[in-house]
């Protein structure tokens, strides 16, 4: 009986501090993206060209994270596992991880002063920790740095 109490409290409390770090880390995702949107990262592999393009160095950067899951996350996700389906809990997971990863590589290239990058990718891989997992998400691409800006 008191394992079942242990576990009723694990799962409440999983619920209500992984809604609120969720919600914590979205509002700073979101805060970050507005002040990092004018610098463009696309997927396309060829960089931009035109008039206005002058020389520029190219330089990779990068942007990782590791995002844990909560054990209240863990537990619906094994329960959808077991009849099937979108396992909803753990996309939320990957979106901040995503969204979380692009805004490192993005700030890297700020701090190089970089004005655009080219040939995004994503990369993600699973952390398991006893019962409960955790993802890494790496964002990297190809910044452009105009060469009068470069840092020797």
């Amino acid at each position: 009986m008191s394992n079942l109490i242990v576990f009723c409290i694990l799962l409440l409390l999983g619920l209500v501090i992984g809604k609120f770090a969720e919600k914590k880390h979205l509002k700073s995702i979101v805060k970050r993206e507005h002040q990092l949107n004018a610098l463009p990262a696309i997927a396309s592999r060829y960089p931009p060209t035109g008039e206005n393009v002058g020389p520029h160095q190219q330089l990779l950067v990068t942007g990782n994270v590791v995002i844990a899951s909560d054990y209240f996350k863990t537990f619906l996700a094994g329960l959808i596992n077991i009849f099937g389906g979108r396992v909803t809990p753990f996309e939320s997971l990957l979106d901040r991880g995503r969204r979380e990863a692009l805004l490192r590589m993005k700030s890297s290239a700020n701090a190089v002063n970089a004005e655009y990058i080219f040939n995004v990718k994503y990369q993600t891989a699973t952390i398991q920790q006893k019962g409960n997992g955790a993802i890494e998400v790496l964002a990297y691409g190809t910044a452009l740095i105009p060469t009068q800006q470069v840092k020797a």
